[in-house]
């Protein structure tokens, strides 16, 4: 969800729990139950594969340093075979110069390095070198989802928060497989979902029957369209990738940028390959507890995100005078629940039901940067005008297929990445218990969820059990908000308990925005650059007091349509 006009056209499909839960039921009887594992096992030939990436990292490696030997016996064509070429961008994401852009050659399947081919779009803007500065090499970014693009990243190269750290690094980005141009993946036909959709606060039993067979249905979709690629989209696998563009980029060792997703995706890889790390920065990090991937971390998030909907709610009540929606945070409840009604019975703008509602608001549990916008939009919505909430609310289908791609990649991920629950009694339960005191966004979750139920890949992958590397870690940087809700604060302290010593903490107390570093607080910042530039954590745990929280502004104000636009922070993704 990078909330930024820099990033909103490339990344239009990172909207994952917003748009996603809010997908309609299919109708129709339910599919056949999906061969599915019901405990974590080892995928098969593991090892054979990170031997296969091994391999294609020393080709990499050798092709970016212009030695033909490098790349010996490699098949033409073939992973890691020839260096990465950068050209303009244009045919491969239409960023404007100086961006420059590139596709890698990778092995659908690492198992065998010399078989079916895929490629990977990677973008880049060389470290300018400005004010004497030395170049350290390249920092890749990973903006997390799974299932969003980095490739937007080299353009912060020109925002003044970044300009110390691009002085020094190539800055670059890149889709991960699955994701945009890099063999995309789909599972169902982007058109098929058109609103207004109307979803229940409380779902009957009736409404839970639906959207089980709309999750046998998704799965099935998934298998149909993937073929025999399905097993393939995994973070193991996005490991792999990693491993063999840092190489293709000449690096002897990674630095390496990743928020949510991102941070689980980086831990992992500094848990195989603690000696290729060079310094890497975790920005809201997922808890990386192999008993929580994926299940469970998600069940934490529905308590998360219910403080962020009352931080929102205190929010708007101590704007009252502004909104006029309420002096409390239940009375603020209360005025969007008459919004709910009445979008239930009339869509807003013919376009807004309750699902396109819902994702709307819980955006506003993701980013603070939206308050005053949504705030007013209730307000003028109450006061008889629905045309703010439409325009904020209601689904593009220019990216219609963008947000599916996401999906489908974030779908495939995490179901290919763990066993899930395979009975539905099971997630009924604890999400029925769940939603009595987190009722917010919970079962959203589970709906998007639900397809892992019903997975048709037969063997999961065993969670990699971070932490547990063979040599230390290098020093590395987390970076937190106490108050966050996609990717709650616990999952920081667990994941800088698991990567030792070395790893410094920095929390952005009593905030709750996801996604902390690049320009909304310039604490935080100060202590990301100052690690990126010289390796220094400053200190083991350390805090940082929080961002002002957004002033009330008026629709009518040129200043709120700019604040909804251009969002503080500028790496806001989502887990």
């Amino acid at each position: 969800m990078m909330r930024t006009p820099l990033a909103r056209r490339a990344v239009a499909a990172a909207f994952l729990s917003l748009t996603l839960s809010t997908a309609p039921p299919v109708a129709g009887s339910a599919a056949a139950p999906q061969t599915r594992t019901t405990a974590p096992g080892p995928a098969p030939g593991a090892a054979v594969a990170d031997a296969g990436a091994e391999l294609v990292a020393r080709r990499a490696a050798g092709a970016a340093a212009g030695d033909t030997g490098g790349a010996r016996g490699a098949p033409p064509g073939s992973a890691g075979g020839s260096g990465l070429v950068f050209r303009d961008c244009a045919a491969a994401g239409e960023l404007p110069p100086p961006v420059r852009c590139a596709t890698l050659r990778v092995p659908l399947d690492y198992a065998r390095p010399d078989g079916p081919q895929i490629s990977l779009t990677v973008s880049r803007v060389t470290a300018t070198g400005r004010g004497g500065a030395a170049r350290q090499g390249a920092l890749v970014y990973n903006p997390g989802g799974p299932g969003a693009s980095g490739m937007f990243f080299p353009l912060v190269a020109g925002l003044p928060e970044w300009q110390r750290i691009g002085a020094a690094y190539d800055l670059v980005g890149y889709a991960p497989r699955g994701v945009g141009r890099s063999a995309p993946l789909s599972c169902e036909d982007p058109a098929r979902v058109q609103g207004p959709i109307q979803v229940p606060a409380e779902p009957s039993a009736a409404y839970k029957r639906q959207r089980v067979a709309a999750a046998r249905a998704y799965a099935r979709g998934c298998a149909e369209r993937a073929g025999g690629a399905l097993p393939y989209y995994t973070t193991l696998d996005n490991v792999r990738d990693l491993h063999v563009l840092r190489a293709a980029l000449g690096e002897q060792k990674l630095t390496f940028m990743g928020a949510s997703y991102g941070t689980y995706l980086g831990a992992v890889y500094a848990t195989l390959h603690p000696g290729r790390v060079r310094r890497m920065v975790f920005d809201s990090a997922v808890d990386p507890d192999p008993r929580r991937i994926w299940y469970a971390d998600n069940l934490g998030q529905a308590p998360g995100f219910e403080r962020r909907w009352y931080d929102f709610r205190a929010w708007a009540a101590r704007h009252h005078a502004a909104y006029r929606l309420g002096a409390t945070p239940a009375a603020v409840q209360a005025s969007y629940e008459r919004v709910r009604d009445a979008v239930a019975r009339t869509p807003a703008g013919g376009a807004v039901g309750t699902g396109e509602l819902q994702a709307a608001f819980l955006q506003a549990a993701y980013y603070d940067d939206v308050w005053p916008e949504r705030a007013a939009a209730l307000s003028a919505f109450l006061a008889g005008d629905p045309g703010p909430l439409t325009e904020q609310a209601r689904a593009d289908p220019e990216s219609a297929a963008a947000r599916e791609n996401a999906r489908a990649v974030y779908t495939a991920v995490l179901c290919n990445d763990a066993a899930w629950p395979a009975e539905w009694e099971t997630w009924d339960r604890d999400n029925t218990e769940l939603a009595r005191r987190a009722p917010f966004e919970t079962w959203a979750n589970v709906f998007l969820n639900l397809p892992c139920a019903y997975w048709p890949v037969r063997e999961r992958q065993q969670p990699v059990a971070v932490g547990a590397q063979p040599a230390p870690v290098p020093p590395t940087l987390i970076v937190a908000a106490e108050r966050d809700g996609a990717t709650p604060y616990p999952g920081a302290l667990e994941l800088q308990r698991r990567l030792g010593a070395g790893a410094a903490l920095v929390t952005e107390t009593g905030a709750g925005t996801h996604g902390v570093a690049g320009g909304r607080n310039d604490c935080v910042d100060r202590h990301v650059e100052r690690y990126l530039l010289t390796g220094d954590t400053s200190g083991w745990r350390v805090t940082c007091a929080p961002h002002p929280e957004p002033a009330p502004v008026s629709l009518d104000d040129p200043a709120a349509k700019a604040r909804g636009l251009v969002p503080g922070a500028l790496l806001p993704p989502v887990v």
